[in-house]
Protein backbone atom coordinates (compact mmCIF):
# COMPACT_ATOMS: atom_id res chain seq x y z
CA UNK A 1 0.00 0.00 0.00
CA UNK A 2 0.79 3.73 -0.49
CA UNK A 3 0.78 6.09 2.24
CA UNK A 4 -2.35 7.75 1.71
CA UNK A 5 -4.04 9.33 4.81
CA UNK A 6 -7.25 9.31 5.60
CA UNK A 7 -8.75 12.21 6.91
CA UNK A 8 -9.84 10.95 10.52
CA UNK A 9 -7.76 8.24 11.75
CA UNK A 10 -9.73 4.92 11.14
CA UNK A 11 -9.49 2.51 14.71
CA UNK A 12 -7.64 -0.08 14.30
CA UNK A 13 -9.57 -2.63 13.02
CA UNK A 14 -11.62 -4.66 16.42
CA UNK A 15 -11.89 -1.77 18.40
CA UNK A 16 -14.85 -1.06 20.25
CA UNK A 17 -15.21 2.69 19.43
CA UNK A 18 -14.90 5.43 16.47
CA UNK A 19 -16.60 5.75 12.70
CA UNK A 20 -14.67 3.36 10.91
CA UNK A 21 -14.26 0.18 13.26
CA UNK A 22 -17.98 -0.04 14.39
CA UNK A 23 -18.56 -2.16 11.09
CA UNK A 24 -16.24 -5.10 12.58
CA UNK A 25 -16.71 -4.11 16.68
CA UNK A 26 -20.51 -3.92 15.66
CA UNK A 27 -20.36 -7.42 14.54
CA UNK A 28 -22.62 -9.12 16.80
CA UNK A 29 -24.95 -6.22 16.40
CA UNK A 30 -25.82 -8.62 13.37
CA UNK A 31 -28.05 -11.84 13.42
CA UNK A 32 -26.40 -15.18 12.92
CA UNK A 33 -27.81 -15.42 9.87
CA UNK A 34 -26.08 -11.99 8.65
CA UNK A 35 -29.31 -9.85 8.75
CA UNK A 36 -28.91 -6.83 11.14
CA UNK A 37 -30.74 -6.65 14.34
CA UNK A 38 -31.12 -3.37 15.81
CA UNK A 39 -32.50 -0.48 13.95
CA UNK A 40 -34.80 1.37 15.74
CA UNK A 41 -33.96 4.59 14.32
CA UNK A 42 -33.07 5.22 10.82
CA UNK A 43 -29.41 6.91 10.07
CA UNK A 44 -29.51 10.09 8.69
CA UNK A 45 -28.81 10.22 4.69
CA UNK A 46 -28.14 13.07 3.04
CA UNK A 47 -28.93 13.73 -0.72
CA UNK A 48 -25.92 13.19 -2.90
CA UNK A 49 -25.25 15.38 -6.14
CA UNK A 50 -23.30 13.98 -9.07
CA UNK A 51 -22.26 16.69 -11.19
CA UNK A 52 -25.92 18.00 -11.95
CA UNK A 53 -27.26 14.87 -11.04
CA UNK A 54 -29.27 15.28 -7.96
CA UNK A 55 -30.21 11.86 -5.72
CA UNK A 56 -32.83 12.45 -3.18
CA UNK A 57 -31.87 9.16 -1.55
CA UNK A 58 -28.53 7.91 -2.48
CA UNK A 59 -29.63 4.12 -3.14
CA UNK A 60 -28.13 2.48 -5.78
CA UNK A 61 -29.16 -0.99 -8.03
CA UNK A 62 -25.85 -1.90 -8.77
CA UNK A 63 -25.09 -3.02 -12.56
CA UNK A 64 -24.84 -7.26 -12.65
CA UNK A 65 -24.41 -8.93 -15.58
CA UNK A 66 -27.65 -10.34 -17.54
CA UNK A 67 -29.84 -8.96 -14.73
CA UNK A 68 -30.09 -4.99 -14.38
CA UNK A 69 -31.40 -4.47 -17.77
CA UNK A 70 -34.35 -1.75 -18.15
CA UNK A 71 -37.17 -4.48 -17.52
CA UNK A 72 -35.80 -5.23 -13.90
CA UNK A 73 -34.19 -1.82 -13.24
CA UNK A 74 -37.92 -0.57 -14.33
CA UNK A 75 -39.41 -2.92 -11.37
CA UNK A 76 -36.38 -2.01 -9.01
CA UNK A 77 -37.28 2.28 -9.83
CA UNK A 78 -41.12 1.45 -9.58
CA UNK A 79 -40.39 0.11 -6.23
CA UNK A 80 -38.13 2.51 -4.81
CA UNK A 81 -37.09 6.00 -3.93
CA UNK A 82 -35.34 8.25 -6.48
CA UNK A 83 -32.08 6.65 -6.46
CA UNK A 84 -29.62 5.51 -9.10
CA UNK A 85 -30.27 1.91 -11.09
CA UNK A 86 -27.37 1.66 -13.58
CA UNK A 87 -27.43 -0.50 -16.44
CA UNK A 88 -25.36 -4.12 -16.74
CA UNK A 89 -21.51 -3.50 -17.78
CA UNK A 90 -21.09 -2.46 -21.61
CA UNK A 91 -18.03 -3.93 -23.12
CA UNK A 92 -16.26 -1.03 -24.76
CA UNK A 93 -15.06 -2.62 -27.83
CA UNK A 94 -18.63 -4.18 -28.48
CA UNK A 95 -19.89 -0.80 -28.32
CA UNK A 96 -17.85 0.72 -30.81
CA UNK A 97 -17.86 -2.01 -33.12
CA UNK A 98 -21.85 -1.51 -33.10
CA UNK A 99 -22.70 -4.47 -31.76
CA UNK A 100 -26.51 -5.34 -31.45
CA UNK A 101 -26.55 -6.81 -27.91
CA UNK A 102 -24.62 -3.93 -27.03
CA UNK A 103 -26.68 -1.02 -28.44
CA UNK A 104 -29.69 -3.20 -26.55
CA UNK A 105 -28.14 -3.20 -23.37
CA UNK A 106 -27.94 0.88 -23.17
CA UNK A 107 -31.41 0.70 -24.17
CA UNK A 108 -33.46 3.13 -21.66
CA UNK A 109 -37.14 3.21 -20.49
CA UNK A 110 -39.06 6.21 -21.00
CA UNK A 111 -39.88 6.52 -17.48
CA UNK A 112 -35.96 6.02 -16.58
CA UNK A 113 -35.27 9.04 -14.38
CA UNK A 114 -31.39 8.99 -14.85
CA UNK A 115 -29.85 6.97 -17.78
CA UNK A 116 -26.61 5.24 -16.00
CA UNK A 117 -24.14 3.38 -18.18
CA UNK A 118 -21.34 0.98 -16.88
CA UNK A 119 -18.61 0.88 -19.07
CA UNK A 120 -15.81 -2.01 -18.85
CA UNK A 121 -12.39 -1.98 -20.50
CA UNK A 122 -8.45 -2.08 -20.10
CA UNK A 123 -7.53 -0.21 -23.24
CA UNK A 124 -7.83 3.42 -22.37
CA UNK A 125 -7.83 4.75 -25.52
CA UNK A 126 -10.92 2.05 -26.21
CA UNK A 127 -13.10 2.64 -22.70
CA UNK A 128 -12.41 6.68 -23.80
CA UNK A 129 -13.95 6.23 -27.33
CA UNK A 130 -16.62 4.34 -26.27
CA UNK A 131 -17.58 7.11 -24.16
CA UNK A 132 -17.16 9.27 -26.64
CA UNK A 133 -19.92 7.52 -28.46
CA UNK A 134 -21.88 7.18 -25.60
CA UNK A 135 -21.80 11.67 -25.40
CA UNK A 136 -22.03 12.41 -29.17
CA UNK A 137 -25.20 9.63 -29.18
CA UNK A 138 -26.77 11.26 -26.37
CA UNK A 139 -26.97 7.53 -24.66
CA UNK A 140 -27.01 8.50 -21.32
CA UNK A 141 -26.76 10.77 -17.80
CA UNK A 142 -23.88 9.26 -16.15
CA UNK A 143 -21.32 6.57 -16.63
CA UNK A 144 -19.84 4.28 -14.23
CA UNK A 145 -16.76 2.25 -15.00
CA UNK A 146 -16.39 -0.95 -13.98
CA UNK A 147 -12.80 -2.15 -11.72
CA UNK A 148 -14.95 -4.50 -9.79
CA UNK A 149 -15.89 -7.42 -11.47
CA UNK A 150 -14.08 -10.57 -10.97
CA UNK A 151 -15.02 -12.86 -12.77
CA UNK A 152 -11.59 -14.71 -14.40
CA UNK A 153 -12.26 -14.40 -18.15
CA UNK A 154 -12.09 -10.69 -16.68
CA UNK A 155 -9.40 -10.45 -14.82
CA UNK A 156 -6.83 -12.69 -16.66
CA UNK A 157 -6.91 -10.11 -19.40
CA UNK A 158 -6.12 -7.54 -16.42
CA UNK A 159 -9.61 -6.21 -15.84
CA UNK A 160 -12.38 -5.57 -13.53
CA UNK A 161 -11.06 -5.89 -9.85
CA UNK A 162 -7.70 -6.73 -11.28
CA UNK A 163 -6.87 -3.11 -13.17
CA UNK A 164 -6.59 -0.73 -10.53
CA UNK A 165 -2.98 -2.93 -9.68
CA UNK A 166 -1.73 -1.20 -12.38
CA UNK A 167 -2.44 2.66 -11.31
CA UNK A 168 -0.80 3.66 -14.61
CA UNK A 169 -3.61 2.27 -16.49
CA UNK A 170 -6.10 2.63 -13.96
CA UNK A 171 -5.53 6.61 -13.62
CA UNK A 172 -4.85 6.78 -17.65
CA UNK A 173 -7.87 5.23 -18.07
CA UNK A 174 -10.37 7.52 -15.77
CA UNK A 175 -8.43 9.67 -16.43
CA UNK A 176 -9.59 9.92 -20.66
CA UNK A 177 -13.26 9.11 -20.02
CA UNK A 178 -13.68 11.64 -17.34
CA UNK A 179 -12.11 14.25 -19.99
CA UNK A 180 -14.51 13.26 -22.76
CA UNK A 181 -17.42 13.07 -20.38
CA UNK A 182 -16.39 16.18 -18.76
CA UNK A 183 -17.15 18.49 -22.41
CA UNK A 184 -21.15 17.36 -21.80
CA UNK A 185 -21.66 17.60 -17.77
CA UNK A 186 -21.74 14.04 -17.55
CA UNK A 187 -20.81 12.98 -14.29
CA UNK A 188 -18.04 10.11 -13.76
CA UNK A 189 -18.34 7.25 -11.10
CA UNK A 190 -15.92 4.35 -10.46
CA UNK A 191 -16.81 0.55 -8.88
CA UNK A 192 -14.04 -1.13 -7.18
CA UNK A 193 -13.10 -3.69 -4.86
CA UNK A 194 -10.70 -3.45 -1.26
CA UNK A 195 -8.25 -5.36 -3.87
CA UNK A 196 -6.84 -9.01 -5.49
CA UNK A 197 -6.46 -10.34 -2.33
CA UNK A 198 -5.03 -9.23 1.26
CA UNK A 199 -1.39 -9.06 0.38
CA UNK A 200 -2.18 -6.84 -2.67
CA UNK A 201 -5.42 -4.44 -1.48
CA UNK A 202 -5.55 -1.54 -3.43
CA UNK A 203 -8.69 0.32 -2.35
CA UNK A 204 -7.37 3.48 -0.64
CA UNK A 205 -4.86 4.24 -3.52
CA UNK A 206 -7.66 3.53 -6.49
CA UNK A 207 -10.12 5.49 -4.37
CA UNK A 208 -7.61 8.20 -4.23
CA UNK A 209 -6.71 8.21 -7.90
CA UNK A 210 -10.60 8.06 -8.83
CA UNK A 211 -11.06 11.16 -6.87
CA UNK A 212 -7.79 13.00 -8.34
CA UNK A 213 -9.04 12.32 -11.93
CA UNK A 214 -12.30 13.91 -11.51
CA UNK A 215 -14.87 11.00 -10.43
CA UNK A 216 -17.74 12.28 -8.87
CA UNK A 217 -17.99 9.39 -6.44
CA UNK A 218 -16.67 5.75 -5.61
CA UNK A 219 -18.26 2.38 -4.85
CA UNK A 220 -16.52 -0.09 -2.83
CA UNK A 221 -18.00 -3.58 -2.70
CA UNK A 222 -15.92 -4.64 0.31
CA UNK A 223 -14.38 -8.03 -0.74
CA UNK A 224 -11.30 -9.05 -2.37
CA UNK A 225 -11.12 -10.35 -5.64
CA UNK A 226 -9.84 -13.59 -4.49
CA UNK A 227 -12.79 -13.44 -1.46
CA UNK A 228 -15.14 -13.14 -4.94
CA UNK A 229 -18.95 -13.32 -3.36
CA UNK A 230 -18.34 -15.77 -0.53
CA UNK A 231 -18.09 -15.42 3.25
CA UNK A 232 -19.17 -11.63 4.75
CA UNK A 233 -18.07 -8.25 3.14
CA UNK A 234 -15.55 -6.13 5.48
CA UNK A 235 -17.70 -3.20 5.84
CA UNK A 236 -14.72 -1.46 7.60
CA UNK A 237 -12.82 -0.82 5.12
CA UNK A 238 -16.15 0.97 3.57
CA UNK A 239 -15.81 3.61 6.75
CA UNK A 240 -11.79 3.52 6.18
CA UNK A 241 -12.26 4.96 2.72
CA UNK A 242 -15.53 6.66 2.96
CA UNK A 243 -13.26 8.82 5.54
CA UNK A 244 -10.55 9.10 3.57
CA UNK A 245 -11.86 10.86 0.60
CA UNK A 246 -13.74 13.92 -0.13
CA UNK A 247 -16.06 12.57 -2.67
CA UNK A 248 -19.19 10.34 -2.01
CA UNK A 249 -18.22 6.70 -0.94
CA UNK A 250 -21.40 3.94 -1.73
CA UNK A 251 -21.09 1.27 0.23
CA UNK A 252 -21.82 -2.81 -1.35
CA UNK A 253 -21.80 -6.02 0.23
CA UNK A 254 -24.20 -8.06 1.93
CA UNK A 255 -27.23 -5.99 2.01
CA UNK A 256 -30.12 -8.27 1.74
CA UNK A 257 -32.62 -6.27 3.80
CA UNK A 258 -33.33 -2.90 4.56
CA UNK A 259 -32.15 -2.89 7.75
CA UNK A 260 -28.97 -4.15 6.21
CA UNK A 261 -28.65 -0.68 4.55
CA UNK A 262 -29.64 1.71 7.71
CA UNK A 263 -26.57 -0.64 9.42
CA UNK A 264 -24.17 -0.21 6.56
CA UNK A 265 -24.61 3.54 6.54
CA UNK A 266 -24.83 4.08 10.71
CA UNK A 267 -21.25 1.84 10.83
CA UNK A 268 -19.75 2.95 8.09
CA UNK A 269 -20.57 6.63 7.65
CA UNK A 270 -21.06 6.30 3.95
CA UNK A 271 -22.92 8.26 1.50
CA UNK A 272 -24.95 5.94 0.39
CA UNK A 273 -25.63 2.00 -0.39
CA UNK A 274 -25.44 -0.02 -3.86
CA UNK A 275 -27.36 -3.28 -3.64
CA UNK A 276 -26.67 -5.97 -5.95
CA UNK A 277 -27.60 -9.43 -5.44
CA UNK A 278 -29.95 -8.96 -2.23
CA UNK A 279 -32.51 -7.67 -5.23
CA UNK A 280 -32.69 -10.72 -7.41
CA UNK A 281 -36.07 -11.52 -7.16
CA UNK A 282 -36.89 -8.94 -4.78
CA UNK A 283 -37.12 -5.80 -6.72
CA UNK A 284 -39.33 -4.37 -3.73
CA UNK A 285 -36.36 -4.84 -1.62
CA UNK A 286 -35.99 -0.69 -3.11
CA UNK A 287 -39.16 -0.26 -1.38
CA UNK A 288 -38.11 -1.46 1.80
CA UNK A 289 -34.69 0.60 1.95
CA UNK A 290 -37.00 3.59 1.02
CA UNK A 291 -39.38 3.22 3.97
CA UNK A 292 -36.19 2.39 5.92
CA UNK A 293 -34.36 5.47 4.87
CA UNK A 294 -37.63 7.52 6.11
CA UNK A 295 -37.14 6.08 9.22
CA UNK A 296 -40.70 3.95 8.68
CA UNK A 297 -40.81 0.19 9.97
CA UNK A 298 -42.87 -0.77 6.97
CA UNK A 299 -41.62 -3.74 4.94
CA UNK A 300 -42.71 -5.70 2.07
CA UNK A 301 -43.65 -9.38 1.91
CA UNK A 302 -45.59 -10.23 -0.81
CA UNK A 303 -47.59 -13.53 -1.11
CA UNK A 304 -46.75 -15.78 -4.02
CA UNK A 305 -50.57 -14.88 -5.76
CA UNK A 306 -48.66 -10.85 -5.78
CA UNK A 307 -44.78 -12.15 -6.63
CA UNK A 308 -46.80 -14.00 -9.61
CA UNK A 309 -48.03 -10.65 -10.66
CA UNK A 310 -44.74 -9.12 -10.55
CA UNK A 311 -43.27 -12.24 -12.86
CA UNK A 312 -45.54 -12.04 -15.59
CA UNK A 313 -45.52 -8.48 -15.29
CA UNK A 314 -41.77 -8.73 -15.74
CA UNK A 315 -42.26 -11.37 -18.43
CA UNK A 316 -43.92 -8.82 -20.36
CA UNK A 317 -41.53 -6.04 -20.03
CA UNK A 318 -38.57 -8.74 -21.52
CA UNK A 319 -40.81 -9.22 -24.50
CA UNK A 320 -40.37 -5.57 -25.12
CA UNK A 321 -37.00 -5.28 -24.38
CA UNK A 322 -36.42 -8.37 -26.64
CA UNK A 323 -38.46 -6.48 -29.78
CA UNK A 324 -41.16 -9.24 -30.00
CA UNK A 325 -39.58 -12.21 -29.52
CA UNK A 326 -41.25 -14.01 -26.52
CA UNK A 327 -39.43 -17.02 -26.74
CA UNK A 328 -35.60 -15.00 -26.16
CA UNK A 329 -38.06 -13.17 -23.17
CA UNK A 330 -38.82 -16.13 -21.02
CA UNK A 331 -35.51 -17.93 -21.62
CA UNK A 332 -33.92 -14.69 -20.04
CA UNK A 333 -36.65 -14.76 -17.29
CA UNK A 334 -36.00 -17.92 -16.06
CA UNK A 335 -33.29 -17.25 -14.13
CA UNK A 336 -35.37 -14.63 -12.60
CA UNK A 337 -38.22 -17.02 -11.61
CA UNK A 338 -35.79 -19.17 -9.84
CA UNK A 339 -35.08 -15.91 -7.56
CA UNK A 340 -38.43 -15.33 -7.03
CA UNK A 341 -39.43 -18.73 -6.03
CA UNK A 342 -36.18 -18.95 -3.77
CA UNK A 343 -37.44 -19.59 -0.08
CA UNK A 344 -41.55 -20.31 -0.97
CA UNK A 345 -42.40 -23.91 -0.55
CA UNK A 346 -43.48 -24.66 -3.71
CA UNK A 347 -41.79 -27.91 -4.32
CA UNK A 348 -38.69 -29.09 -7.53
CA UNK A 349 -41.89 -29.98 -9.99
CA UNK A 350 -43.13 -26.68 -9.92
CA UNK A 351 -39.24 -25.14 -10.82
CA UNK A 352 -38.96 -27.60 -13.35
CA UNK A 353 -42.62 -26.72 -14.76
CA UNK A 354 -41.33 -22.84 -15.22
CA UNK A 355 -37.92 -23.77 -16.29
CA UNK A 356 -39.42 -25.49 -19.44
CA UNK A 357 -41.48 -22.50 -20.19
CA UNK A 358 -41.09 -21.09 -23.78
CA UNK A 359 -43.73 -18.63 -24.10
CA UNK A 360 -45.92 -16.40 -21.68
CA UNK A 361 -49.09 -18.46 -21.66
CA UNK A 362 -46.51 -21.45 -20.50
CA UNK A 363 -45.54 -19.02 -17.62
CA UNK A 364 -48.99 -17.33 -17.15
CA UNK A 365 -49.93 -21.70 -16.88
CA UNK A 366 -47.57 -21.80 -14.53
CA UNK A 367 -48.14 -18.95 -12.22
CA UNK A 368 -51.83 -19.74 -12.16
CA UNK A 369 -50.81 -23.20 -10.37
CA UNK A 370 -49.48 -21.50 -7.45
CA UNK A 371 -50.97 -21.05 -4.15
CA UNK A 372 -51.40 -17.33 -4.44
CA UNK A 373 -52.05 -17.72 -0.22
CA UNK A 374 -48.28 -18.31 0.65
CA UNK A 375 -46.13 -16.18 2.09
CA UNK A 376 -42.77 -16.56 2.27
CA UNK A 377 -41.49 -17.96 5.65
CA UNK A 378 -39.90 -15.48 8.03
CA UNK A 379 -36.59 -17.59 8.35
CA UNK A 380 -35.88 -16.69 5.06
CA UNK A 381 -36.74 -13.09 5.12
CA UNK A 382 -33.99 -10.91 4.15
CA UNK A 383 -30.98 -14.10 4.00
CA UNK A 384 -28.25 -13.87 1.08
CA UNK A 385 -29.48 -14.84 -2.24
CA UNK A 386 -27.51 -15.75 -5.19
CA UNK A 387 -24.78 -18.05 -5.19
CA UNK A 388 -22.24 -17.80 -2.75
CA UNK A 389 -19.11 -18.86 -4.90
CA UNK A 390 -14.97 -18.32 -3.57
CA UNK A 391 -12.88 -17.89 -6.32
CA UNK A 392 -10.67 -20.64 -6.47
CA UNK A 393 -8.03 -19.12 -7.82
CA UNK A 394 -7.30 -15.41 -8.92
CA UNK A 395 -6.44 -15.54 -12.71
CA UNK A 396 -4.49 -12.31 -13.61
CA UNK A 397 -2.23 -11.95 -16.67
CA UNK A 398 1.38 -13.17 -16.71
CA UNK A 399 4.02 -11.49 -13.88
CA UNK A 400 0.65 -8.88 -13.51
CA UNK A 401 1.99 -8.89 -9.63
CA UNK A 402 5.65 -7.97 -10.35
CA UNK A 403 5.37 -4.50 -10.33
CA UNK A 404 2.31 -1.72 -9.72
CA UNK A 405 2.93 0.20 -13.49
CA UNK A 406 2.98 -1.59 -17.28
CA UNK A 407 6.04 -0.81 -19.57
CA UNK A 408 5.58 0.14 -23.23
CA UNK A 409 5.77 -3.74 -24.38
CA UNK A 410 3.96 -5.14 -21.31
CA UNK A 411 0.97 -2.42 -22.56
CA UNK A 412 1.45 -3.22 -26.36
CA UNK A 413 1.16 -7.40 -25.12
CA UNK A 414 -1.84 -6.35 -22.68
CA UNK A 415 -3.61 -4.18 -25.52
CA UNK A 416 -2.97 -7.07 -28.38
CA UNK A 417 -4.51 -9.20 -26.08
CA UNK A 418 -7.30 -7.03 -25.96
CA UNK A 419 -10.35 -8.92 -23.66
CA UNK A 420 -13.11 -6.17 -24.77
CA UNK A 421 -13.67 -8.14 -28.20
CA UNK A 422 -16.64 -7.31 -30.12
CA UNK A 423 -18.85 -10.03 -29.23
CA UNK A 424 -20.85 -10.74 -26.12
Amino acid sequence: MSGWTVKETAPAKGAASGRGASARADADARADDGTAKDLAIAPVIAPVDLGPIHIPTPVVLSPMAGVTNWPFRVLCEEYGPSGLYVAEMITARALIARNPKAFRLCRFAPSEKIRSLQLYGVNPAIVAQAAQMVVDGGMADHIDLNFGCPVPKVTRRGGGSALPWKMDIFRELISRVVAVCAKANIPVTAKIRVGIDHDHETYLEAGHIAQEEGCAAVTLHARTTAEYYGGHSDWYRIAELAQSLDVPVFGNGDIWGADDALAMVRQTGCAGVAVGRGCQGRPWLFADIKHAFEGSTERTNPNLGEVGRVIMRHARLLVDFFDGEERMAVHDLRKHIAWYLKGFPVGGTTRKAFMECESLADVEREIGRLNPELSLPERVIDTPRGRIRYAKKVHLPYGWLNSRGTTRAEREALFGDDPMDAGY
